[in-house]
């Protein structure tokens, strides 16, 4: 069965562009102009994959995306014409898997819509030989897909699963920026270092004491990140 993909975009010469283009490469494809509804048409029919853009008339994209966060982990490509990176930033916090400004390429869309349904895709048995991560904070087991803050049970979205994974993997020495882009986005990335920095702030909020000074998810500045 083909894969479907949710374009919203107000712009109906852009959504015709999409659907033409994905449609092509075998995706199903449903196109909407407002982030009203987008959300009824998720609530109808879960997609795999949206195509989001932030310049909706009736909702805030990255309102339409919290919404969409508070119920679904589908993966989400933002589109915005907004080249800000505190907008970028927003938008990652929020629970956007990429984001692509204004104009595009098409080649590159595509790349990164094959890169977010590839990594939403068999995550389980990915992560399901790394070793568990116990500390005084948190524990996390990647067998099962179960992480505890002291008693509390946390939800991780599967991007923040591959990022603490590819950690754990090397725990105790940095994994480059690049590494880790390329690890848990794909090999296209390697200079998205605002990924990075969004993600890790998230997973320090959920599994650390104390987030503002953390003690296991390290930051080395300029070089990579790692896990103690």
């Amino acid at each position: 069965m083909a894969q479907r993909i949710l374009v919203v975009d107000d712009d109906p010469t852009i959504r015709r562009t999409l659907r033409i283009n994905l449609r092509a490469r075998g995706y199903d494809v449903e196109e909407v102009g407002t982030g009203t509804d987008a959300l009824s048409t998720l609530e109808d029919a879960p997609a795999d994959l949206v195509v989001l853009d932030l310049g909706l008339p009736d909702l805030d994209g990255v309102d339409v995306l919290r919404r969409i966060r508070a119920g679904s982990d589908v993966p989400v490509v933002v589109l915005s014409a907004r080249h800000q990176s505190d907008d970028k930033v927003e938008a990652l916090d929020e629970g956007a898997d990429d984001y692509v400004t204004k104009p595009f390429g098409m080649d590159e869309l595509m790349a990164r819509v094959r890169s977010a349904l590839r990594r939403s895709g068999g995550d389980g048995d990915a992560l399901s030989g790394v070793a568990p991560v116990v500390t005084e904070s948190f524990s996390v087991d990647f067998a099962t897909l179960e992480a505890r803050r002291g008693d509390e049970l946390v939800h991780l979205t599967p991007t923040e699963w591959r990022l603490l994974a590819e950690l754990a993997r090397h725990r105790g020495t940095v994994v480059t920026q690049s590494d880790l882009l390329r690890a848990v986005w794909g090999p296209g990335y390697g200079r998205e270092s605002n990924y990075l920095r969004v993600y890790s702030n998230q997973l320090r909020r959920k599994l650390e004491a104390d987030p503002g000074r953390p003690r296991h998810i390290i930051t080395e500045p300029g070089i990579g990140y790692r896990l103690i």
